[in-house]
């Protein structure tokens, strides 16, 4: 840049403007800011989770120490390279921790969530593992059109099936579609509840499609193993704290076993997975 003056001509350096930051750049620099853990100190293999007592249960396990206590997210390694992420509750957050695993690129992400059963066969304490989730919370929409379906990495999910027959053969898991929403408080909507009847969907939950849909947009596998916490087709089945955490003493250890059994087994004997656009 030139100024001219009366006396004398003064040549100005021009300032360049600040380069836009990669989606990359932001990854590297906020996974750790949210988790207080390090990009390098993410295992390949990561269980997901909305609750803060099963990293800290994951860490009694292994004796591994506990990140970002006082931040938004939690996690923890244990020496095998195993990790788990309290990532909180919620769409967006389930949005924002897919895309900072840009950041670490893992091999495979199991969620670890809890739903509402909508069907007589998603009773309280049942595990389900979806085929695919409705795309209800809109958040997804900011990645992909809403045509284009929540689905979990099929590979992935057959490991989970087969440790889920392991812990007991004889009682039987479900398969079938979750509807995802952002709406917490909605049990005493009855003409939402009569749309979710409509959707003939299996349970109801605030995550898994949009972990689906980010996770193939960013390209990881991904899947969830849902644990039904409350049945609020009923009014007596409707959540409250002391069902939950009946519920939480009755099933969270099998449910966080399982995982992590499913992870350590896929990285020791699983085939690799390919991300592939559909």
């Amino acid at each position: 840049m030139t100024v001219r003056g009366r006396a004398r001509t003064i040549d100005m350096p021009t300032k360049r403007p600040a380069k836009r930051p990669t989606k990359l750049d932001l990854a590297k620099n906020w996974l750790p800011r949210y988790t207080g853990m390090a990009v390098d100190g993410f295992g390949d293999y990561i269980l997901l989770t909305n609750w803060l007592g099963y990293v800290q249960r994951f860490a009694e396990t292994f004796g591994c120490d506990v990140s970002g206590i006082g931040r938004p997210m939690q996690a923890a390694t244990n020496s095998a390279g195993l990790s788990i992420i309290n990532f909180g509750m919620g769409s967006p957050n389930a949005a924002l921790i897919m895309d900072l695993l840009v950041a670490r690129r893992p091999k495979g992400v199991l969620h670890l969530g809890k739903c509402g059963g909508l069907k007589k066969a998603a009773e309280i304490g049942r595990f389900i593992l979806p085929i695919g989730a409705v795309r209800g919370e809109g958040t997804s929409n900011d990645y992909l059109p809403p045509e284009v379906p929540a689905l979990p990495s099929f590979k992935l999910h057959k490991f989970v099936s087969q440790k889920l027959v392991e812990h007991d053969s004889t009682r039987d898991y479900r398969t079938g579609v979750v509807f995802t929403t952002n709406r917490r408080v909605w049990e005493h909507d009855a003409d939402f509840l009569r749309r979710l009847k409509s959707l003939t969907v299996m349970a109801i939950d605030m995550e898994t499609a949009t972990l689906f849909v980010v996770g193939h947009v960013n390209q990881i596998a991904r899947g969830a193993l849902l644990l039904v916490s409350d049945y609020p087709v009923t009014p007596e089945g409707v959540k409250t704290e002391e069902s939950d955490a009946s519920v939480t003493r009755a099933w969270a250890d099998m449910h966080l076993r399982i995982g992590i059994e499913s992870m350590t087994g896929i990285s020791e004997h699983g085939e690799e997975m390919r991300h592939f656009r559909y």
